[in-house]
């Protein structure tokens, strides 16, 4: 019975470590070049506020994490970040994303 305890507690850590790794993973806030445009600034708290969860970006968007390779005719698809931002569902303006620094 003790055994089945140990188990059981150390199971919940482990889902509550997990946890709180996912929950600092959404606080990040990545950088990318911009392509020459101006670098890319993601929120990732300004997506998790607004009710989106991490697997309807990263599991059907994006292959990767922190990696936004993709071209300047995909700004024009419903590819990656232009699934949302395409002017109807959200902002669409390249100075919104890209900024000079």
């Amino acid at each position: 019975m003790k055994k089945i305890a140990i188990i059981i507690a150390t199971v919940s850590v482990i889902f509550l470590a997990e946890g709180a790794l996912l929950s600092l993973i959404g606080q990040e806030t990545l950088i990318y070049g911009g392509g020459g445009q101006g670098k890319v600034i993601f929120d990732h708290k300004t997506h998790i506020s607004s009710g989106f969860t991490c697997k309807e970006c990263h599991s059907s968007l994006f292959d990767t994490h922190k990696k936004a390779l993709f071209t300047m005719d995909e700004h024009f698809t419903d590819k990656k970040c232009f699934y949302c931002h395409d002017g109807k569902k959200t902002f669409n303006g390249c100075n919104l994303c890209h900024r000079k620094f």
